[in-house]
């Protein structure tokens, strides 16, 4: 992984050369193949991951044909390289939602070279910012803070607050994983101050999503990383007032963890009730990650099960098949 990082951050930009009997790329079909991948990604987050590597998979082939047979200028090229960098990084994202670690992490190398070839160095940030959720989620903490911090310092004189907060919430889910304290609270202030200073023209279409109610979700992750139940609790309520509401798996997963964070609290009613929620929209979910989390939370009330709460809520899980 570090290899990659460096070799994009310090590599000059590579001419791209255009097949010269292929067929003219015009500006329409970009903004088509661009649109597909945008409605891909709004699918993603309002149904889970699903079938859509599948999709996306067959999208970033039609692609990479373009890229090597189609008549071209330098600067249509360039374009379709940034299309090709975005697609990959969300179908990657689409296969780890779907539990295809090793399958994500090649998607997300391969966006951060079509990155590369594009010259915009957002796209290859964007990339990392994957890599970062794929280490710290996969058991390598520290990958993640090599390459959140990898992205900040390639786009630092951008001025694109939105970019760099949603970049400080996964280096800080690294330092959170490694129990460095500290760091964590340093990251989410940061990421939180930036959040509140709006986007700016330089921060991409497609990150939409950031706003501060995945600030206060990523924190309650951080703080039930940390073992701090209480704060955790008190940013995934504050999350679940300020998140987009078509957002469905972010909600869910982040009541699944608001959830753990209220069984380890003590707090069983609360915990089941806050589950039950969880459960509503995996119902509605194509998403593993979704179930992993689940999972977590009837673990978690192993050792109460037979209370009543917690009963009802092992029962309902058993029954649809959710967490087990």
């Amino acid at each position: 992984m570090t290899a990659y990082v460096h070799h994009w951050g310090t590599a000059e930009l590579e001419p791209l050369f255009r097949a010269q009997d292929g067929s003219l790329v015009p500006d329409s079909l970009l903004e088509h193949l661009q649109g597909t991948t945008d409605h891909l990604r709004v699918m993603d987050a309002s149904a889970g991951s699903g079938t859509l590597a599948d999709l996306g998979s067959a999208h970033l082939d039609l692609l990479l044909r373009l890229l090597k047979r189609g008549t071209r200028t330098e600067a249509t090229g360039r374009k379709l390289a940034s299309i090709a960098a975005d697609t990959a990084t969300q179908t990657g994202w689409f296969a780890f939602d779907a539990g295809q670690h090793t399958e994500a992490q090649r998607y997300f190398f391969a966006a951060l070279r079509a990155a590369h070839a594009s010259g915009d160095v957002r796209l290859g940030a964007g990339a990392l910012s994957y890599i970062a959720v794929h280490g710290y989620s996969t058991g390598h903490p520290r990958d993640a803070v090599v390459a959140a911090q990898a992205a900040r310092e390639k786009i630092k004189m951008l001025r694109a607050p939105a970019m760099e907060a949603m970049l400080l919430t996964r280096q800080a889910r690294g330092h959170a994983a490694l129990g460095e304290y500290q760091a964590t609270l340093r990251a989410l202030g940061r990421a939180a101050e930036l959040c509140s200073e709006g986007r700016s023209e330089h921060d991409p279409h497609w990150l939409y999503w950031i706003n501060e109610g995945e600030i206060h979700g990523q924190a309650g992750s951080c703080y039930l990383e940390l073992g701090d139940s209480g704060q955790a609790i008190g940013s995934f309520t504050q999350a679940h007032e300020a998140l987009n509401p078509f957002d469905l798996r972010t909600r869910a997963l982040f009541l699944s963890r608001a959830a753990t964070a209220q069984i380890r609290a003590g707090d069983i009613e609360a915990g089941c009730a806050t589950a039950h929620e969880a459960v509503n929209l995996g119902e509605q979910l194509q998403s593993a990650r979704l179930q992993e989390h689940l999972h977590t939370v009837v673990e978690e009330l192993t050792p109460v099960s037979d209370t009543p709460y917690a009963r009802d809520l092992l029962e309902r899980a058993a029954v649809v098949g959710v967490g087990s």
